[in-house]
């Protein structure tokens, strides 16, 4: 048996059923081309007869793809089968999926018939589209609740009428993995004509088991899986393209392989969720936010060591630069000694055990911790160069109804100095209050401040352009309390000045 699975992608079609996630033509042109480089057989570019809109995205897809199969939905109806084949007209491959279902929910109660008329509709309809296409695929619908004998004949009497794909749903995510493989291997055993088409896999999540329901598929005979990206897809989605692929790659005993660049996998993730306006959840496996994130210290000395300690994927084999060490207060010393050494920063064991003492402190109050912060950190420790003058001590007085106040302490190459100041504002009252200690005529250009997350308990970024003696400097300053941040900021520029007059002295 041919161990080559083809992916068929649903996105265009399963996928924007989800309410709110409609896209355009336009948007639906750019998903497909961007399905072609990930390498997908067949895009189900939609339902042509359900709207005009999903007409017009069939024609204008299948005109601007080049060598994946393109394929319409339809009913087993003649109707809906006539206008799915005038919507592929410019599909350099064009595929018709038509169906019916053929459990005794949907043949009694969706459709008030009975399995022998089923049968009839079911060969009737793929006959039909035969007229228009070579490429026909078959969906029985609800076969995850269809019984299997019955099942069967459907299936040898559509491939007998010439269907090539036959489309094994579980349309509502009720199969466990084991009945879901044993139903494909049942079809394997008992439809004579089976070696004359692609069984196809087409799972809901409903339960949570829609890729481990693909995967017992394929690996009971089934050649092509059904996905969407990022699992999106009608009531709790569908299985999700990143994880068959990927599973199929990292189990190397399956001997299982796809078309897919996998590199292309996380690009396309993005796209997706960004056009249909559908976050994908942090812990979504292989393209969540978290998929290559570590934040427990074990692990983070783990994955520092080797990386398969604790991740059986490379990122960057699907599309990520690299994997995501997180500080946390419950990140330990080597994980803060890896993010010091990516920004340059050596520090002695002594001095390292001191940042750590005090990143835990502010990793405490944070969720997490960013460069800036770590920044902020080692030059408290006086590793950001030379600081003649360091904030002591600040004390801010203000509220509605109140002249603003600051008290500010500075130590000034060893000795202390305060003034008290009041101001417009508490970071104006602040500032005046460094300035009347400097004596130094500094005239602020600028004056920048930006959440470095976006949290209330953030830190504030602070950045300060200052003119002095005609010439620029800028300073830097960043702290939970933003008009400490600030006072840190206009500290530093004038730190920057009396290096400037020093290094001019030499």
């Amino acid at each position: 048996m041919d161990n080559r699975v083809y992916i068929f992608d649903t996105t265009l079609r399963d996928g924007e059923q989800v309410p709110g996630c409609q896209l355009n033509t336009i948007e639906k042109v750019e998903v497909a081309k961007v399905l072609e480089q990930l390498g997908v057989d067949v895009i189900e570019a939609g339902f042509p007869i359900s709207s005009p809109g999903d007409f017009k995205s069939v024609v204008e897809i299948s005109k601007a793809v080049t060598w994946p199969i393109i394929c319409a939905l339809t009913r087993a109806v003649e109707k809906d089968i006539d206008v799915a084949a005038e919507s592929l007209k410019y599909a350099k491959r064009g595929r018709i999926h038509t169906g019916i279902g053929t459990s005794p929910y949907h043949i009694q109660y969706k459709l008030n018939s009975n399995p022998e008329e089923i049968l009839a509709r079911a060969v009737a309809a793929v006959k039909y589209a035969k007229k228009y296409v070579e490429d026909v695929e078959f969906y029985a619908e609800d076969a995850g609740r269809s019984d299997n004998v019955y099942l069967a004949r459907v299936i040898e009497a559509v491939i007998k009428a010439g269907a090539t794909v036959v489309n094994i749903p579980d349309t509502t995510g009720y199969c466990l993995p084991s009945d879901y493989g044993a139903k494909i291997r049942f079809l394997m055993e008992n439809v004579s004509n089976i070696d004359k088409a692609i069984i196809s896999t087409h799972c809901h999540n409903d339960l949570g088991m829609a890729t481990a329901n693909s995967i017992a598929g394929v690996m009971n005979g089934a050649r092509q899986i059904e996905v969407t990206i990022n699992g999106i897809g009608e009531r709790a989605g569908n299985t999700a393209l990143e994880e068959v692929v990927m599973i199929m790659r990292s189990h190397k005993e399956l001997d299982l392989h796809t078309n897919i660049n996998a590199k292309n996998i996380y690009k396309t993730s993005r796209l997706v969720s960004s056009l249909m306006n559908m976050p994908v959840q942090a812990n979504k496996a292989i393209v969540g936010r978290n998929a290559f994130s570590h934040s427990s210290g074990i692990h983070q000395d783990g994955v520092l060591k080797n990386r398969e300690n604790y991740e059986i994927i490379d990122p960057v084999e699907v599309g990520i630069s690299e994997s995501s060490i997180v500080l946390t207060a419950r990140s330990g010393r080597a994980a803060l000694k890896h993010r010091l050494d990516l920004l340059g920063i050596t520090l002695e064991k002594e001095k390292l055990d001191e940042v750590y003492e005090e990143f835990l402190l502010l990793a405490d109050k944070k969720k997490d911790i960013k460069e800036d912060d770590l920044l902020v950190l080692v030059g408290e420790r006086g590793g950001l160069g030379e600081r003649r003058i360091k904030l002591d001590f600040l004390q801010v007085v203000t509220g509605k109804n109140l002249v603003p106040m600051a008290t500010v302490r500075l130590d000034i190459a060893g000795e202390k100095f305060s003034a008290t100041e009041s101001g417009n504002g508490p970071v104006d009252a602040a500032i005046t209050a460094v300035k009347s200690i400097i004596h130094r005529k500094v005239t602020l250009q600028e004056f920048l401040i930006q959440a470095i997350n976006k949290g209330s308990d953030d830190i504030g970024k602070v950045h300060m352009q200052v003119e002095y003696d005609e010439n620029i400097y800028n300073g830097f300053g960043a702290n939970t309390d933003i008009i400490t941040a600030s006072v840190e900021a206009f500290i530093d520029a004038i730190n920057k000045i009396g290096n400037a007059e020093k290094a001019a002295a030499k």
